[in-house]
């Protein structure tokens, strides 16, 4: 095993108060720096020569990118002069100006005798490594370009990997629009509909509530208001909390001025799963968190944008209660507020991202662990009594200020993709399957409609088949050629779907069978037959 060098080495060596590196970089019998599962291998010709941190500094912004926690955490370590020899040795390199831009900005102190530069603007972040905000701010004095996500007093890092690369190339929400554009209105409408409840049943269900009308009312009602232009500040979100907790008792002021932590089970300190940061913390990082909020879905893809804005406030954790809801709120909001949500032929549109995340919800889980557990680390708990404890935090809570969200970000694009098509596209079909069998049976059987509603519903959820029990429950009000027309004519929606070329998850237009039961819903005025799950 060789020597760690790079951020592994300036982490360890300065016993730095930040997340562990997932691939640190350490010498090793190579001829060429080479990228490997558990690490980066480097020659030791290549190696920094010496102990010096900005040694190590210049190394890992060459090969190992823009690590901010470890960087910022590393320059007070590093002395003015020699910077400044350094400088006057390569005053174009791209990688000393960028330490000395951060320097600066780190220890509130100038360099005062530096040499000219000549050489072009380079950004903080290379955008073939990262996803960078397309709106830059250009320091004159170094010629870097901040090209982050937030500023430097609290940035988010994502990489750029093949993964989100891809899925970013999808172009999803262009995909939702599509979809529903190609999708007859009044199924449209009620496929809405239907999202706003599943959306408020599964934000409720991550985290093991039931969902009394009161309560769901209240998400729904806040659902709606993502497309209203307010502007995301404390008295905003607050009231948001207020509207979401039912308890009065739960309903909050402003952000919490108490520290708070979550709990696993356990017993002592043990028990202590997640320390978001302190209130103290918390009011330096909100307004940062806030801006975001506003204004990244204008910077970045507003399903990368909605997923940090996400995650950040769910680490933020800024009331004591209805984060978790608020968080999923705000992924809506974002996307909401980007535009792209709407639609001039179909009008606002909602995707339903947490029933996904429901049923991938270990996957979730994950994406929360990868950012609680190390934070948990940073702190030291001591447990008092009961309910009691002491916390005491290492450092200066740099590890919540700056993180790296690319898992965050895939996360919340593979899961607006699920949504589309494991949720959305299930909907649309199975309620123009609805309409068509509803069109087909009425025409030749005369059913109640609450009964055929019922009946109809009952062979969609048992694939094909009327049962037994729902044919014996309703034998005395429904012909018994009824039943066996409703299982035929769901069986012809079925062979008719499935025998038209091309149809697929990908395809988003409507075929052929679906529409022909979007002509039948037309002709027969089925606009207030709810979906299969509104009853």
């Amino acid at each position: 095993m060789g020597q760690t060098i790079g951020y592994s080495f300036l982490r360890d060596h300065w016993r730095l108060p930040v997340f562990p590196i997932t691939q640190p970089a350490r010498t090793a019998p190579v001829t060429r720096v080479t990228p490997e599962p558990g690490g980066l291998l480097v020659p030791i010709g290549v190696a920094p020569k010496s102990e010096a941190p900005l040694d190590h500094v210049l190394f890992a912004l060459k090969y190992e990118g823009v690590n901010l926690p470890i960087l910022l955490g590393a320059m007070p370590h590093i002395s003015a002069d020699s910077l400044q020899d350094a400088l006057y040795g390569k005053p174009n390199s791209a990688y000393l100006r960028i330490t000395a831009y951060l320097w600066e900005h780190t220890t509130g102190h100038r360099l005062t005798d530096v040499p000219e530069i000549t050489a072009p603007t380079v950004p903080l972040f290379d955008p073939e490594r990262y996803i960078t905000s397309c709106v830059s701010q250009k320091d004159s004095r170094w010629r870097i370009t901040f090209n982050g996500l937030g500023g430097l007093d609290y940035c988010v890092t994502v990489r750029r990997t093949e993964a989100i690369q891809q899925l970013l190339e999808e172009d999803i929400l262009g995909q939702v629009r599509s979809f529903f554009e190609n999708t007859d209105q009044r199924i449209v409408d009620r496929a809405v509909a239907w999202a706003y409840l599943s959306e408020t049943e599964g934000s409720f269900a991550i985290e093991r509530e039931s969902v009394p009308y009161d309560k769901a009312q209240a998400f729904a009602d806040l659902l709606q208001k993502a497309f209203d232009p307010d502007v995301c500040d404390e008295p905003y979100l607050t009231g948001l909390q207020n509207a979401v907790i039912t308890n009065p008792f739960d309903r909050a002021a402003g952000y919490r001025g108490t520290q708070n932590w979550l709990q696993n089970g356990l017993r002592g300190a043990a028990s202590v799963s997640y320390i978001p940061p302190s209130p103290e913390l918390l009011d330096e990082m909100m307004p940062h968190i806030t801006r975001m909020a506003d204004t990244l879905h204008k910077e970045v893809d507003p399903l990368v944008a909605a997923s940090v804005v996400s995650f950040a406030f769910v680490y933020a954790h800024p009331f004591m209660d209805g984060n978790g809801r608020l968080s999923r709120f705000l992924f809506h909001r974002t996307l909401a507020q980007s535009g792209q949500m709407e639609s001039p032929t179909v009008g606002r549109i909602l995707l339903p991202v947490s029933v996904a995340m429901k049923r991938y919800e270990q996957r979730y889980l994950q994406s929360l662990q990868s950012f609680s557990v190390p934070a948990r680390n940073l702190w030291d708990v001591r447990w008092i009594d009961e309910d009691r404890f002491e916390f005491t935090m290492r450092g200066d809570g740099t590890a919540y200020r700056y993180w790296d969200a690319t898992d965050q970000v895939r996360f919340g694009l593979e899961m607006a993709k699920s949504a589309l098509q494991e949720d959305l596209r299930s909907e649309v079909d199975a309620l123009r399957c609805y309409d068509a069998v509803y069109a087909q049976v009425d025409a030749h059987h005369d059913v109640r409609n609450k009964d055929l509603s019922v009946l109809i519903r009952s062979c969609m959820e048992n694939v094909g088949s009327v049962s037994k029990n729902r044919r014996k429950q309703y034998a005395a009000m429904v012909p018994e050629k009824a039943f066996d027309a409703i299982e035929d004519a769901w069986a012809s929606f079925m062979a008719d779907r499935d025998a038209v070329i091309g149809d697929s998850q990908e395809d988003a237009l409507p075929n052929e069978a679906a529409a022909e039961a979007d002509k039948a819903a037309r002709e027969n005025g089925q606009d207030d037959i709810c979906g299969r799950r509104d009853a």
